[in-house]
This record gives C-alpha cells, structure tokens and sequence, in this order.
C-alpha cells in the first residue's frame, strides 16, 4: 500500500470454535490467550515488550471458524512481528503457572459477557438457531470446562489444528512481498503436514426461543433468520437486504422504530455466514412496556420488504455496502483481514472490481425477492433477555409474518 510508514501482519488459523468437540467447547479461545503467555524463547512481558518497544500492537481474536494473532508495525519492524507471531504459534511453553492465572482471566471475561446483556443475547440466540452442535455453543465456553482445560488438552488442540494446510499468513501496508515470502520460508518452512482435522461437523438450524427474565433496566431483544452461507451468490443480496433493513439511520427499522416511535435508542440489522449456513440478526433494547409494540413492528418490517422495497433503497444501500468496504482498504489491518477470509474462502483474493460488480449487480427485485422468501420460509429464532414477561412468542412473530 504505497505512502504508508506501518503494516499489519497476521496468521489466521483455520480452527474455531466449531471445530472443537464437546469437550473441548472453550479451548480454541483458551489457546489464543496462552499465546501470549511465554515461549521457548521469550517471556510474556518480553513478547509485549518486543512489540512495545517499537511502538507497535500485537493481539489476537477467536471465531467460530478461524483464530488470529496480528500485529502492527511500522515498516521497519516487519520481520520482527512476523518473528514475534511465529514465535507464539510455534514455540508456546504452556507453563502450568501461567495457565493457572490465564484460566482465571478468561474466567472473568466469561463473568463480564454473563454481566453484559447485549453480549451474552447474540450467544443465546447463536444456541437456539443451532442447538447441541458445535456452532450453536460459545466460544468462549462454558466455566466448568475452563476449569478443567489442562496443559495436554491444549496440546492435543495445536497438535489436531495448527498445521501449515491450517494456516494462512497476510500483511498489507508497508510490506515487500518478497522480503516477506523468505521470513516465512525461514520461520515456518520446516513444518510438516498434520493429518487432516476431521470433517466439521455440518450445521443444522433448528430455530427455536430462549427467554431470561431479569430485572433490568431494558429488555434486549435479537431476532435470527437462517441466510444463505458465504459461498452462495444470495449473499450479496441478503447483506442488502440487511443494509436497507437496519444498517444505519436511513434504514427501515432505525426511522420507524426509533425516530418515528421513540421506542428504543438502538436498533440494528446484520448479516452473518458461515461455511455451510447464515442469518440475519436483528438487535433492539427497549423497555418493558414497549418491547410488545417493538417486536410486532419490527416483524411488520420485514413484512413490508417483501413487497414495497425501493430502487432507492436498494442503491442506498448499494452504496453504503462498497463505500464500507473501500474505506476499509484504507486500513492495513482491514485490508490483511480481507485477504484471509478470501483464501479462506475462495483459494484465491477476488479483485475489488469483481466485488463491486456483485454488489451492483443484486437488482430491486431482487432484494423483495429476497425479502419475501426470508418473512415466509426461512427459519427463525428468539433470544430475550430482561423484564420480557411481555414480550411476544416466537410462535406468535411467526403468526404475524405468515399472516
């Protein structure tokens, strides 16, 4: 990216939480935490330190399909981040000290989601969308089996997932590609392959209402809709559909339900896709009195999509949905992350043209096509969470949208 002083560099690992057996539902986040945590040649302050010192940023994340372990450096210090995140990947120590105290940090995290309601709603409404499968769980995990992660069990995870065919290395920014290919070759060259993981196992959407009542100050409310998977063409039209529904203050649901009705002070639609499965969330908090009037208005909605979608909406959000990704090419990190899930993906980064060109091409007809598919056939799901004794079923919001 020419003019820039700084790069991000990272590894996106082809393990997540789906690809975690039952016993194992945590570990995936447990293993990005331990990362940094010492290697053979480093201590944990001396990882931080070596990133630090020269001012960059070293983190990591867990998905449901991929973890990742990035930093971000200025130009001169490439091959020192690429050296420091090889280091954490091949070389972590597992000190059963360290482990010790890492468990009871992610412990505390797993308190804080369970203290945060709009978190622990989108994790709820992921477990009823695709109940006792590895999707549907948490990625985090839940705290018994934290409790009980041990150094084998984290051994036994790499062992299984972090091999080279697992494994997909990006940078963008100041970077010299071919300076890169041979800190690669150097660092990670000397890997053989694993056995393949087994196969993940295949998601199955079963929708279905969880409802926790508690005494709170808003009702959070999400609504899923099973969408199309990151490989079919409909998911171009399914990210419009979401953009024109609630994807910002022009959209649908943001002028009806909050300015025209004051019922809430956020409400968002969004697009999520997985290898073999999707949805589409929808999130809102209200109070009690209102969460009644704000759900049957939020399935009216997505309703009246079906049938008196505009050309102007459609290309307003057209145009919001390749402004956001070409602005996000302005960043480094952005831009590392697109050319991972692209590999991931597709074996291969598709061009910026190419993604225009699918974004321009989902028509008007399209999106109510689209809309009124999703309002009568897809499945659904319903997670609540607060004073929601008032809060219409899911069997009655499905009523509403068949009606």
């Amino acid at each position: 990216m020419p003019g820039l002083k700084s790069a991000s560099i990272g590894v996106w690992v082809l393990a997540g939480g789906r690809h975690e057996r039952i016993e194992q539902n945590g570990i995936a986040h447990f293993l990005e935490h331990m990362a940094f945590k010492g290697t053979a040649t480093r201590s944990a302050l001396e990882i931080a330190e070596a990133i630090e010192d020269v001012g960059g940023y070293i983190n990591a994340y867990t998905s449901r399909e991929m973890t990742a372990y990035y930093v971000r450096v200025l130009e001169n210090d490439v091959e020192l981040g690429l050296d420091v995140i090889a280091d954490i990947l091949l070389n972590p120590v597992f000190s059963e000290e360290e482990i010790e105290v890492e468990r009871g940090v992610i412990l505390q995290e797993i308190g804080q989601t369970l203290d945060t309601p709009d978190d622990i709603v989108f994790d709820w409404l992921q477990e009823v969308a695709y109940p006792d499968q590895p999707l549907g769980r948490t990625i985090l995990g839940p705290a018994e089996r934290v409790e009980a992660f041990s150094r084998g069990d984290l051994r036994t995870f790499v062992g299984e997932h972090y091999g080279p065919g697992q494994m997909i290395l990006c940078a963008a920014g100041a970077v010299d590609h071919d300076a890169l290919c041979r800190a690669a070759e150097r660092l990670f060259g000397h890997l053989s392959p694993i056995i393949k993981p087994a196969l993940i196992q295949p998601a199955a959407w079963r929708g279905g209402e969880r409802r926790e009542i508690k005494s709170l100050e808003q009702v959070h409310f999400a609504l899923a809709i099973e969408g199309p998977d990151y490989r079919d063409p409909e998911i171009f039209t399914a990210q419009i559909w979401a953009m024109a529904l609630g994807g910002g203050m022009s959209s649908r649901l943001f002028q009806e339900v909050r300015e025209n009705r004051g019922l809430c002070y956020t409400i968002f639609a969004q697009t999520g896709a997985y290898e073999d499965t999707g949805l589409t969330t929808i999130y809102a908090g209200t109070s009690a009195e209102d969460i009644a009037e704000l759900a049957h208005l939020t399935v009216d909605e997505l309703k009246r999509a079906g049938d008196d979608m505009t050309e102007a909406e459609v290309l307003r959000a057209r145009a919001q949905m390749k402004a956001g990704m070409l602005m996000g090419l302005e960043s480094p990190s952005q831009r590392a992350e697109r050319l991972a899930r692209m590999l991931s993906i597709w074996g291969r980064v598709p061009t910026i043209d190419e993604a225009i060109a699918k974004i321009d091409g989902v028509s008007t007809q399209d999106v109510k096509d689209f809309a009124a598919r999703m309002a009568g056939q897809a499945g659904t799901a319903l997670a609540l969470y607060g004073p929601a004794e008032a809060a219409p079923t899911l069997d009655a919001l499905k009523d509403r949208l068949a009606a």
